[in-house]
C-alpha cells in the first residue's frame, strides 16, 4: 500500500564537525533534489551550526545539524531515510512526521475543553465561561515566591 497522503515532516541531520558550508550546500541539493523529484517540498531549511553531541558518534564528538520542513509523502520520506542512510558524510538523521503531533495537540485541547466544560456544567455553571467572570483581562498574577525577586521578565 503507497501512502500518497501530502503531509509535513521533520528531517535533521547531522555532518561531521569538520564539514564546510560547501559541503553542507551540496547534500541539501541532493536533497531537494529527492524531494522535487518525487513531487514534495521543502518548507523550511535551517542550518543550526556546529554543536556538542550528547554522545560520541563514530568518534565525533561536535557536529553540524540540520533541520528540514519537508511536505510531501510517505513514500518520499522512506526514498530520503535510504539514501540519508548509506551517505558516509551524514553521522546520523531522523525524520518526525510533524502534523501526526499538531493532530494529538488538538486532540488534547478539545477535551481539555470538553472536561471543563463538562465541570463547569457539573457546577450549575453555563459550560462556556461568560465575560467578567473570573479575574479581569488583563490582571497577571504576580508570584509570592522569594526566587524570582531580581530576575528580568
Amino acid at each position: 500500500m503507497t501512502d500518497r497522503a501530502e503531509r509535513q515532516y521533520e528531517l535533521v541531520y547531522i555532518l561531521p564537525a569538520d564539514t564546510t558550508e560547501q559541503q553542507v550546500t551540496e547534500l541539501h541539493t541532493q536533497v531537494e533534489a529527492v524531494v522535487s523529484r518525487m513531487d514534495g517540498k521543502i518548507e523550511k531549511t535551517e542550518n543550526w551550526g556546529r554543536r556538542k553531541l550528547a554522545y560520541e558518534i563514530s568518534h565525533q564528538k561536535e557536529g553540524v545539524y540540520v533541520l528540514q520542513v519537508i511536505n510531501g509523502s510517505g513514500e518520499l520520506m522512506k526514498e530520503l531515510d535510504r539514501r540519508l542512510r548509506v551517505m558516509d558524510q551524514v553521522i546520523r538523521h531522523l525524520v518526525v512526521r510533524v502534523d501526526q503531533e499538531k493532530n494529538v495537540v488538538e486532540r488534547t485541547r478539545s477535551k481539555r475543553v470538553a472536561d471543563s466544560q463538562r465541570r463547569r456544567v457539573k457546577r450549575g455553571l453555563p459550560p462556556v465561561r461568560q465575560p467578567g467572570e473570573g479575574r479581569p483581562a488583563g490582571e497577571v498574577e504576580e508570584p509570592d515566591d522569594d526566587r524570582f525577586d531580581g530576575m528580568e521578565v
